[in-house]
């Protein structure tokens, strides 16, 4: 049986198109053909994929296709007229509202996605979310056939010591606090700068604070972020810009916490990523976090910044405090280990193949 994937783009280093590839990789490993067929692509990526136009080639009634849903484009288009077998994957579009002020072409991408989900309602046979937050939004809108699959990760990819350069630069042992995401408004990287106002003025002077992701495209939200930064007169908060996987990597091995203040989640890989590398997480309950962390890590029910910074000086100064953590995320990682999500994707194209 032939599984493909369908999606608007696959881009180098991110976190979905990186589960696309797993997901590619799996298939084949179970003797299925599998391609990538995609609108748009980063060139380091050409190799694993091809142009979704040469679809029709492919495409039969005892296919499965996978689609990765994401802002309408033509992709989608082609995916409804198919005759194959088709399965959605939802991984959450981010609300509009937060994106108001910030950047108008994402307000009116992300209303239309939100829109575009209806599309599907009854065109497709699986719809699942890699969360049961995304999995409940589905059935919300009317979807019949749902299910839940996590993100598929490999772990094993973190298991290098990473760039040699980032880790010279940063060489000076200071409490460092990370948190990896895109700087746009949701992932509130102005709520981490303040927690950690408090954390180096009131507990721990000789801290730091990495914000490792990419702001290209983001110049309202970044101005405000730094215009943040020098109202408070904060030292060494370092906005990393786009990182290759290496860079992140090392910026991972430096880290002491791994603090998450986002207001909104379809999933959460970093948090996992932190669980697999013994970084203590902390984490506002939005979306799908809690659910991501599976009982690991501490979760925060409200936004109080002089209480975080306070328990990241309480479990800084209580070594066994910090490996009952350590030792908890370990345990909550199972679910999401590549075989036990791989055992969940197959049996779900199987429910599909057979109808």
């Amino acid at each position: 049986m032939d599984v493909h994937q369908f999606a608007t783009s696959l881009t180098y280093g991110d976190a979905i198109s990186d589960e696309m590839l797993e997901i590619q990789a799996v298939l084949r490993e179970h003797g299925h053909r599998s391609e990538i067929f995609v609108r748009q692509f980063d060139p380091r990526s050409a190799s694993a994929v091809k142009d979704y136009r040469e679809y029709p080639n492919w495409s039969g009634p005892k296919n499965v296709v996978i689609f990765h849903f994401s802002i309408g484009s033509p992709v989608s288009k082609m995916f409804l007229r198919i005759p194959d077998r088709k399965m959605m994957i939802y991984h959450n579009i981010t609300p509009a509202e937060f994106f108001f002020d910030f950047h108008r072409t994402l307000t009116r991408e992300c209303y239309k996605g939100r829109l575009e989900i209806n599309m599907f309602v009854d065109k497709v046979d699986l719809a699942l979310g890699d969360s049961d937050f995304n999995r409940r939004e589905l059935a919300a809108v009317g979807y019949k056939n749902t299910g839940v699959l996590p993100i598929l990760m490999n772990f094993g990819k973190f298991d290098g010591p990473g760039d040699p350069v980032v880790r010279a630069l940063y060489e000076k042992k200071k409490t460092t606090i990370l948190y990896v995401g895109r700087a746009i408004p949701n992932k509130k990287f102005e709520d981490v700068v303040k927690a950690f106002y408090f954390y180096k003025k009131h507990f721990n002077p000789e801290a730091r604070l990495i914000l490792a992701g990419d702001y290209r495209g983001q110049d309202r939200y970044l101005a405000g972020l730094q215009a943040l930064i020098a109202e408070l007169r904060i030292t060494d908060v370092h906005l990393t810009g786009h990182v290759e996987f290496p860079e992140l990597l090392a910026y991972y091995r430096i880290a002491d916490y791994y603090l998450s203040l986002s207001e909104h989640e379809g999933f959460g890989v970093p948090l996992l990523e932190a669980f697999h590398l013994g970084i203590p997480v902390i984490a506002f309950a939005a979306g799908a976090v809690e659910e991501t962390m599976n009982g690991g890590g501490v979760v925060l029910r409200q936004k109080d910044f002089l209480r975080t910074a306070g328990l990241i000086d309480e479990i800084e100064r209580r070594p066994a405090l910090r490996k009952s953590l350590i030792d908890g995320q370990k345990k909550a990682l199972k679910p999401y280990l590549r075989d036990n999500v791989s055992r969940v994707l197959l049996a779900q194209i199987a429910k599909v193949a057979e109808g």
